[in-house]
């Protein structure tokens, strides 16, 4: 489950960034960096909506009934950025969601790629990530079964430590059926371009 956190506080976050410019060695009222507090301020809300969010869990979606099934519900490439919570540097690629309905209880699609948006508009890891959005919408709909895998770069990696540019880093969460039946989770790995892990 994802912690409550309080609302965005634009002028602290203008404070330090000031702060932080001196601290690089650069002067915060130079021409070129007198607006940049209130820019980086005004980014961060952005980038960092998901804090804002006053419930823990997701709760922008709608639930549908079906009188029969599908096999698959998949969602595939939404993109996403994010900020990693270790050195607040971007990461961003896409995610692959998939479930499979129970009881006939679908959700809207448009909701899938909100729920993803609502999960990484905050710092965070890929592993976490990965594992929130299955979480978030396990619980929304008691699936049989969830997938979810996740293709990013991180600029963690790319513009500081082994300094490699365009690596991509992996991760998936599978749980119920698509960790039990190995045809269904061929075929979700098949229709997402990626070998079956």
């Amino acid at each position: 489950m994802i912690q409550e956190v309080k609302t965005l506080n634009l002028p602290k976050i203008e404070k330090a960034v000031s702060d932080l410019l001196e601290g690089i060695g650069e002067d915060p009222q130079r021409e070129g960096l007198v607006e940049t507090p209130k820019r980086v301020a005004k980014a961060y809300a952005e980038i960092f909506a998901g804090l804002n969010h006053q419930a823990t869990d997701f709760t922008d979606y709608k639930i549908f009934h079906v009188d029969e099934e599908p096999e698959m519900v998949l969602v595939q490439k939404i993109p996403f950025y994010s900020v990693c919570e270790h050195h607040l540097l971007p990461f961003f690629g896409n995610v692959n969601v998939a479930y499979v309905p129970k009881d006939g209880k679908v959700i809207g699609i448009s909701k899938i790629p909100r729920l993803v948006d609502f999960v990484v508009k905050r710092p965070g890891m890929q592993e976490k990530v990965t594992t929130q959005i299955s979480t978030e919408l396990a619980n929304i709909l008691d699936p049989q079964g969830v997938a979810v895998t996740v293709s990013a770069r991180h600029l963690c990696m790319e513009m500081r430590g082994i300094n490699q540019s365009n690596l991509f880093t992996y991760t998936s969460k599978m749980t119920g059926v698509f960790k039990t039946d190995q045809a269904l989770r061929a075929n979700f790995f098949q229709q997402v371009g990626q070998q079956n892990a």
